[in-house]
């Protein structure tokens, strides 16, 4: 990663984020842009950050989650605490994630098996086979 700053324009092409995005995570302080003028600029860590910010929320981890993650942030001990937290923060997700799929196909099956039972009943009311209730 580059430690050339990026503008705001440059950070919305690269990330695929809007200007409102950026100041939004800026106004949460969970990004801390130098600001020149009306300009903001962002560093190599800024950068890292919005990494981390998108990934957590496409893992749908909450702002606050990915708040406490940052804050752990220590290049004095090679981030290892940060690191731990993240992976465990991934670990509990995941089980989350595992459980909602589980119950998602549960109900997919039972709607699946509902539509079918409808078709039927439809088919037979269509024959005469059936009265409406």
């Amino acid at each position: 990663m580059s430690d050339r700053s990026m503008t705001i324009r440059e950070m919305c092409d690269e990330y695929d984020v809007t200007p409102r995005t950026l100041r939004f995570y800026e106004s949460r302080e969970l990004i801390f842009p130098e600001r020149r003028g009306l300009n903001r600029f962002y560093n190599r860590v800024d950068r890292a950050r919005l990494k981390l910010i998108l990934r957590g929320k496409r893992f749908g981890f909450s702002l606050e989650q990915i708040r406490q993650l940052l804050e752990l942030y220590d290049p004095a001990e090679r981030n290892v605490t940060q690191t731990r937290a993240i992976i465990d923060t991934a670990r509990e997700r995941l089980s989350d994630m595992e459980r909602q799929q589980t119950e998602l196909a549960a109900a997919i099956a039972d709607l699946r098996q509902q539509i079918a039972e409808g078709e039927l009943w439809l088919q037979d009311l269509q024959s005469g086979n059936r009265q409406s209730a």
